[in-house]
């Protein structure tokens, strides 16, 4: 079998943990080049808002799948996995060592997961008839029926997820399957490489949710202002629409907040990005987890967990 022995190594936690930093020293020891699982970083500029690595900080090390597509392009999980598997083989039959990073749990585990999606159904008439009744009746009411179809999904979505909420709506109408059977059928092959994955956290959550409050100031003294001004004036799709960083700054460029309020709910927003990062994560049994702020030299830990998996 081509792939027996073959590993993906991932290098996963929430924004601000050290993970770039730790996956570009993992990869000059280990020969590697580095996938980016980062929904945003896909993007062309968008380099201060994302925490894209400069040349420098990349020390050389080749990046996949980061700062490729115009903001205005629609991307989707399926493309991901398409393009992650096709970038995974590239670089082993280079002899180089694929190492995923990233903080979008979507894209990691639907990667590691080997999640195979079939050519998705949509209707524009449906989505838009499903979000004017979200709009007018609720997430919460249209949860409710949701579980009368599909008990397994509605326990998993927050009423305020409507995109979520309108797609399992429409996936049911459109096949008459619910969204938790067709991802069970997606993952009826198993992932053709072995994986071994570290996670970076925090034993004390203040002490990461300071560090993202000084990323965000750091942010802004290299210029986060004028990246949002020049995002705001090129055409932005839906996705890259939602990218922490800039609307949270946009109620100030509209001169409806003052800048130390619009970075107060900057700073606020990326803590709960955060949180959601390690509450998604912590449901992937396959991390190995290093706490970073209990740990002296997080490079030789993690080179121990990957030695033992």
């Amino acid at each position: 079998m081509e792939n027996k022995g073959k590993r993906i190594i991932a290098v996963v936690g929430p924004t601000a943990s050290g993970k770039t930093a730790l996956s570009i020293e993992l990869a000059k020891r280990l020969d590697g080049e580095i996938i980016s699982a980062d929904s945003m970083q896909i993007y062309k500029g968008m380099k201060i808002a994302t925490a894209k690595p400069d040349m420098e900080e990349m020390q050389g090390i080749p990046h996949h799948l980061m700062d490729f597509l115009d903001p205005g392009t629609q991307f989707s999980v399926a493309d991901y996995v398409e393009l992650a598997n096709d970038t995974a083989k590239d670089i082993f039959s280079r002899g180089k060592q694929p190492i995923l990073c990233g903080g979008t749990g979507l894209y990691v585990r639907s990667f590691l997961e080997n999640v195979r999606f079939t050519e998705e159904k949509s209707d524009p008439q449906l989505r838009e008839q499903l979000n004017e009744r979200y709009r007018t009746e609720g997430g919460e009411k249209m949860l409710e029926e949701l579980k009368g179809f599909d008990p397994e999904t509605a326990i998993r979505l927050h009423p305020s997820n409507s995109k979520r909420i309108v797609r399992a709506f429409e996936v049911y109408y459109l096949t008459g399957k619910t969204i938790s059977q067709a991802v069970r059928e997606s993952k009826q092959k198993p992932f053709p490489y072995k994986i071994a994955a570290v996670g970076l956290r925090f034993s004390d959550r203040e002490k990461l949710y300071d560090r993202i409050n000084k990323r965000v100031d750091i942010m802004l003294e290299k210029g986060l202002i004028e990246e949002a001004k020049e995002f705001y004036s090129m055409p932005i799709g839906r996705t890259a629409a939602a990218a922490i960083g800039y609307k949270e700054l946009k109620p100030y460029l509209d001169g409806e907040l003052t800048l130390e309020e619009a970075v107060e709910k900057l700073k606020a927003a990326t803590r709960h990005y955060a949180k959601r990062q390690l509450t998604w994560f912590r449901r992937d049994e396959y991390i190995r987890w290093i706490d970073a702020d209990m740990t002296d030299d997080i490079i030789a830990e993690a080179l121990r967990i990957l030695e033992n998996n």
